[in-house]
């Protein structure tokens, strides 16, 4: 009786993929492999248990490929949804991740990917419905859609939003809440990128009664950051931007200058796409980076102060201002303390620069890269 119970303990883990690949012998590998490649010419094959058993341990030495993910296809593979997943999320904007949402589609895991979405980890979730819009496909409207009026965060819900506006059903959808009143304010930035650039006229012209772009500084609204990242600029004029008039050195640190309010920018080029760097500069809210979010303190004598959270002790709470000031509060002192849904950088940069200026600042930034 132990035996079995001990063989099929072995089993199980076979099928769901937990053998790690560094437990399987050099011999054990050199077969799959072969099994593997014998398969692949079949039309039809179906997997034996033993067979699949083998195809999974083979794959565990292919994540993040193109040949995993072609394998998976080949043969349906359900249990490899959450590597799909973890692959999404770390390539939501490359063709690795989008083919992997789409596999998921395709492999019926829509309810899989709804928990996922709902995950208490929203930066992941964000990434995962980005990697969705990035498909296309308008069957994910119905993971995306109930995400806009949830109680989420601003980037999730502002994902959501963008994601939608990538296919045409979503537009329609999307419209339909902005004629409604029913979109959020936060989200309104995400919406007008989305709905004024529709390839549909009707879409397009309905959209202008109700949402605008920001003005800038010369008065003249920005074009939709789509057209924006079509754009280049000049790197070297970015940077004294940046430095002067962009305020992006009050905040944020380059290469050791500027301060350590936001995160340091150093390699945001290796980090952020154009698209992204646009949206994280005009809706900051939706962009939010983990650590950075904003909290407010309010205090037993009246007041209130916010900033970043530094520290949060038994003894007291620290939080970084917007002019880089550490305060230290005890926390005997505060009787309430509340994350913010706001960022704290500013969310109308764009008045104190122009069009141009803004497309030289991405486009030093894109330059950022980590050496």
């Amino acid at each position: 009786m132990p035996r079995l119970m001990i063989s099929t303990f072995f089993l199980v883990a076979l099928l769901t993929g937990f053998c790690c690949a560094d437990e399987v012998d050099e011999a054990t590998r050199a077969k799959d492999a072969r099994r593997v490649k014998a398969l692949l010419r079949l039309e039809n094959p179906q997997l034996s248990d033993d067979a699949k058993a083998s195809v999974l341990r083979y794959l565990q030495t292919k994540k993040g490929t193109d040949e995993y993910l072609s394998i998976v296809a080949k043969f349906q593979l359900k249990e490899t949804k959450d590597e799909l997943v973890r692959l999404a999320v770390e390539d939501a904007e490359g063709t690795l991740g989008v083919e992997a949402v789409r596999l998921l589609m395709k492999l019926g895991q829509r309810d899989f990917l709804a928990m996922a979405l709902a995950d208490k980890d929203e930066a992941k979730a964000t990434k995962l419905a980005a990697a969705l819009g990035l498909l296309g496909d308008h069957n994910t409207n119905a993971l995306l859609l109930p995400l806009v009026s949830s109680e989420k965060s601003v980037g999730l819900r502002a994902a959501a939003v963008t994601a939608l506006g990538r296919n045409l059903p979503g537009q329609k959808e999307l419209l339909a809440l902005v004629q409604a009143d029913k979109l959020p304010a936060d989200l309104h930035f995400s919406a007008a990128n989305a709905l004024l650039t529709s390839s549909d006229a009707a879409i397009k012209t309905e959209a202008a009664k109700h949402l605008k772009l920001p003005a800038t500084a010369d008065a003249q609204p920005l074009p939709p950051v789509v057209d924006l990242v079509k754009q280049s600029g000049n790197a070297e004029e970015g940077r004294k931007v940046y430095m002067t008039v962009g305020t992006c050195a009050k905040c944020h640190k380059v290469q050791g200058e500027g301060k350590e309010v936001g995160p340091d920018l150093s390699e945001i080029g290796s980090k952020l796409s154009k698209e992204a760097l646009y949206v994280s500069i005009l809706d900051p809210s939706a962009g939010i980076s983990h650590n950075y979010e904003t909290h407010l303190l309010l205090l037993e004598d009246g007041t209130s102060l916010s900033g970043i959270l530094v520290s949060d002790t038994e003894q007291e709470v620290s939080v970084k201002t917007a002019e880089a000031i550490i305060r230290k509060i005890p926390r005997d002192e505060i009787t309430a303390m509340k994350k913010q849904p706001v960022s704290l950088m500013p969310a109308d940069l764009q008045k104190s620069v122009t069009a141009k200026n803004l497309i030289d600042v991405v486009e030093f930034l894109t330059t950022l890269k980590k050496l």
